[in-house]
């Protein structure tokens, strides 16, 4: 790792938990840096392929300017020079290749493989992803089973996150310098250059307070007051952080959706490290602290978020918040399944007193299970509250 830095990260995309088709053309979605070029490159290595990089601005002119030129191109190929995979890196920034693709695996039986940053400018113009020709696959910061194994603990995790590139750096210092960067390069390339915000300083002054907003429920009015705009401009800057895949919104809980609908959501960046790059806040966490805690709940989320992606466990993610400020982080269900309810808390010993607001949801007829997922490593049933250290936790899911 000392060596080569690079081929460090290459290496570890070896223990990536995503498995992408072998014989089928597909779409990688992930936040900007969480390695899908890195990744691509190291499972299409040998094998007969072009490569498109749209971020490289003379590739993106040629390809802007003319689409159809790829199918030119392919044309004047003959079938046994023809690739058997085109890889189109970064693809929103040309939607209309899609539908060039789309021609290329009906006419010649070509298979695509295309990454995308942000799924905002395919929407915009109602892209129809290929009509189920390319399946969709979503890649994120790393989880902690695919670190370095020397990496593979929470204080790590909680400080600094997933993104690979932070496994080139042994120094915080450094660390702090890229994620600064990459705040950075998220406003001047994914923000202006789209020009999706009218003006670009109030989005600027947004993104900290999001970042101190991470995993609370969320009030639009208040923030716009704080930013200086609109409530459906805040409303606006939520969803562009959720279309560059930066964060996803967690629901409040109902039985149905429409009562579902009324009701505020949470907003939790994907990963500690684009959280903590946005606030610029990069004190060290201490253990036994409500930051630590803070930080160890926003973790857990997001890994199991990441898990149920990968493991393809079709969980639908809500939280719950009465009106009298009772609390469940977490709630999971699937169709015809059991409710399953997950409070988190970061201590080494859970009580009885830990269990209170769980056991609170629990009717004595329903078919809700409730877990408390900690730090303590004793196994314990409090009630009707399953009490586990948070890896079995994971276990219980399937997600491990």
């Amino acid at each position: 790792m000392d060596n080569d830095p690079n081929l460090a990260i290459i290496t570890y995309m070896e223990n990536r938990l995503l498995q992408l088709p072998k014989a089928n053309s597909f779409i990688l979605f992930g936040p900007r840096g969480c390695g899908k070029t890195t990744l691509l490159s190291d499972v299409f290595i040998n094998k007969n392929q072009i490569w498109i990089d749209l971020l490289r601005p003379a590739i993106l002119d040629k390809y802007e300017t003319n689409p159809d030129l790829l199918i030119q191109e392919i044309e004047g190929l003959s079938t046994k020079e023809r690739p058997r995979w085109i890889i189109i890196d970064e693809v929103q920034k040309v939607p209309k290749l899609l539908d060039v693709a789309h021609y290329l695996i009906e006419k010649y039986k070509i298979n695509f493989a295309l990454t995308g940053s942000s799924s905002r400018r395919l929407k915009q113009q109602s892209t129809n992803l290929l009509a189920g020709r390319a399946w969709v696959s979503h890649l994120f910061p790393f989880t902690l089973s695919e670190l370095p194994k020397k990496l593979q603990n929470l204080d790590y995790v909680l400080n600094w996150g997933g993104l690979p590139q932070l496994l080139k750096y042994s120094k915080d210092a450094d660390r702090e310098e890229y994620l600064r960067s990459y705040v950075y390069t998220y406003l001047e390339k994914e923000i202006q250059a789209e020009q999706w915000v009218k003006k670009l300083e109030p989005f600027r002054k947004f993104l900290p307070i999001a970042a101190q907003m991470n995993g609370k429920i969320l009030n639009f009015e208040k923030i716009s007051n704080d930013v200086g705009v609109d409530s459906k401009t805040i409303k606006n800057y939520y969803d562009i952080l959720e279309d560059t895949l930066l964060g996803f919104y967690l629901p409040a809980y109902a039985e149905s959706l429409r009562k579902q609908m009324r009701k505020s959501a949470k907003f939790y960046f994907i990963d500690r490290s684009l959280q903590r790059g946005l606030e610029k806040n990069f004190e060290p966490l201490t253990k036994k602290t409500s930051s630590w805690g803070i930080a160890f709940e926003h973790w857990l989320i997001t890994e199991i978020y990441k898990l149920n992606s990968y493991k393809k466990k079709n969980y639908e993610f809500s939280y719950v918040m009465t009106k009298t400020n009772k609390e469940i982080d977490l709630v999971l269900r699937k169709p015809n399944k059991e409710t399953i309810f997950i409070e988190i808390k970061s201590k080494d010993l859970v009580t009885q007193d830990d269990c209170k607001t769980l056991e609170f949801f629990l009717a004595p007829d329903s078919k809700t299970e409730a877990y408390l997922f900690s730090t303590d490593p004793v196994p314990k049933k409090i009630g009707r509250v399953h009490c586990l250290y948070w890896e079995k936790g994971l276990a219980m899911l399937g997600l491990a």
